[in-house]
């Protein structure tokens, strides 16, 4: 990190395992950098607020809203979106699971979902009903009754071994 003109802060980082360096505000949102910066459009804002999930990332292993991360507090770290979760150059399981069991409906809270599933499959392999709620709880649908999203998360899980 390094200081440049007129209050801007070079940060480096990594996203989706490429080392990343960007000139910004230090209070500007990660959301905001990684959409408008580095074109990972992916990640969508729901909220801005924290309480939808659409933005969520992984940071360090974290699942985090990046609506409410500074782009400064991502100094070194190492970033994953939804951008970054292919298996071998193609569409994850859990990314298969979503498209052919029907959990992705509009769209703008898909990436976030898929994220706490990856997430939550890294932690919980063959997770537990209750374990899929929990690890989807920050995130909200307003298409959905979260049956197919359940359901796609199920199948995910029986399909194959996630990969982190």
């Amino acid at each position: 990190m390094s200081e440049t003109d007129a209050g801007m802060i070079r940060v480096q980082f990594r996203v989706n395992r490429e080392p990343v360096e960007v000139e910004v505000h230090p209070m500007e949102r990660l959301l905001d950098v990684l959409r408008e910066k580095l074109n990972l459009t992916g990640t969508k804002e729901g909220c801005g607020e924290g309480e939808c999930g659409a933005c969520a990332i992984e940071m360090d292993g974290q699942l985090v809203n990046s609506c409410l991360v500074p782009v400064l507090q991502a100094s070194g770290a190492s970033i994953r979106t939804i951008e970054g979760i292919e298996e071998n150059g193609e569409t994850s399981a859990v990314q298969k699971a979503f498209l052919k069991y029907g959990g992705a409906q509009c769209g703008i809270c898909t990436p976030g979902m898929i994220l706490a599933t990856v997430n939550l499959l890294a932690r919980h392999p063959h997770p537990t009903d209750d374990q899929i709620r929990e690890g989807l709880a920050g995130n909200l649908c307003r298409c959905t009754g979260y049956i197919k999203i359940f359901e796609s998360i199920a199948q995910a899980c029986r399909q194959e071994e996630p990969r982190p």
